[in-house]
């Protein structure tokens, strides 16, 4: 096994890592590509590959990213919505051996997919990440709806024909806007979201914001930046940003224009882009880890993630674990408990709209 920048991986290795996923069953889910890699490492210095060879032939793949302690992060850590190690099928290195040869303390991760049996047992929590699912097309989708979720359905339709009222029947809605000033707007929507509702501002990280524009860029087979908008006229209501796969759309920034806030652009977006997906050949789209009311109302299913960390015995797991598991354990106890978090959620969103009327 060798240790190398995800720069530095040649034309070779990138065809196997595509090749093993290929043929490893999972969703084609962008997150583990080749390039999303690459991308990340291009703002985040400290990324790294660990490649397996037998036969001078490739056989699998681990990203990480590594701290100047040696602490050891998935790719791309908390924004990826999948992670893991690419591998061969029977490939199985011990995981405690992996951080050894990568000069790691630990490996911390939030959105392990399933199937990953070097870090079984690593994992303390799980998640649901719902999925919608196109494969028979947008209409037989649609038609799910009406059953499952038929007052959603009926009053997301209502809305999006006032919407056109209002608009004097102007909506258009594009699934791969190329416009940087659209992108640009999203973030903004997303930034002030983020203030509004008392969480962390992703795009205030510059690296964060450097990623999204990148891969806004970037055109390759398994991993597309693709973002999508919904217009009255030439202004943009609602948009999204994710990435694709020739299979798999994995939802990542939504927001809308609160102004519009009535009409429930966000969810307008939503259907419309799972009806484009379907007619571009996507069978899925991956709504992300959490729960979230439109989640469950568009979901047709669900796939799970795990979260979690491998260590090796030291003072330098030790002090990973003191500086993290108690506020990870502070959340899932939040988390497990509805009224809690409903309650918690009320008083960051009473804190920003005070902060907001200084």
């Amino acid at each position: 096994m060798r240790v190398v920048r995800p720069e530095e991986l040649s034309a070779r290795e990138i065809d196997a890592w595509r090749e093993l996923r290929a043929k490893s069953g999972a969703p084609a889910n962008p997150f583990m590509e080749p390039e999303f890699t690459q991308a990340v490492a291009a703002v985040r210095p400290r990324s790294r590959v660990a490649v397996w060879s037998e036969d001078d032939e490739p056989v699998g793949f681990f990203p990480y990213e590594k701290g100047p302690l040696g602490q050891g992060r998935a790719i791309g850590f908390g924004v990826s919505d999948a992670q893991g190690a690419v591998l061969r099928a029977g490939l199985r290195p011990g995981a405690r051996p992996l951080l050894r040869h990568c000069g790691l303390a630990g490996w911390e991760f939030d959105n392990l997919e399933s199937g990953q049996p070097v870090f079984e047992g690593a994992a303390v929590e799980e998640f649901a990440s719902p999925v919608i699912d196109v494969g028979e097309g947008y209409a037989a989708y649609e038609a799910l709806l009406r059953v499952q979720s038929p007052k959603f359905l009926r009053t997301t339709l209502a809305k999006e024909r006032r919407l056109g009222r209002r608009a004097d029947g102007d909506v258009r809605f594009v699934f791969d806007e190329r416009d940087p000033a659209a992108l640009r707007t999203l973030m903004e929507w997303k930034s002030a979201q983020y203030r509004r509702t008392g969480r962390r501002d992703r795009f205030a990280k510059a690296w964060i914001s450097t990623l999204v524009r990148r891969l806004h860029e970037l055109r390759t087979p398994g991993c597309s930046g693709v973002l999508s908008v919904l217009y009255t006229g030439p202004r943009p209501v609602a948009a999204h940003f994710g990435l694709r796969s020739a299979t798999v759309l994995s939802c990542w920034f939504p927001s809308y224009d609160p102004e519009f806030a009535k009409y429930s652009p966000g969810l307008v977006l939503h259907l419309r882009m799972a009806e484009a997906a379907a007619a571009a050949g996507i069978g899925m789209l991956d709504l992300g880890r959490g729960d979230a009311e439109y989640k469950n109302a568009l979901k047709t299913g669900e796939l799970t993630v795990y979260e979690g960390a491998v260590v090796r015995p030291g003072v330098r797991a030790a002090l990973h674990w003191v500086a993290r598991e108690p506020s990870r354990r502070a959340h899932s106890f939040v988390r497990d408990r509805p009224e809690l978090a409903a309650r918690g959620r009320a008083t960051l969103n009473r804190v920003a709209r005070l902060r907001g009327s200084r």
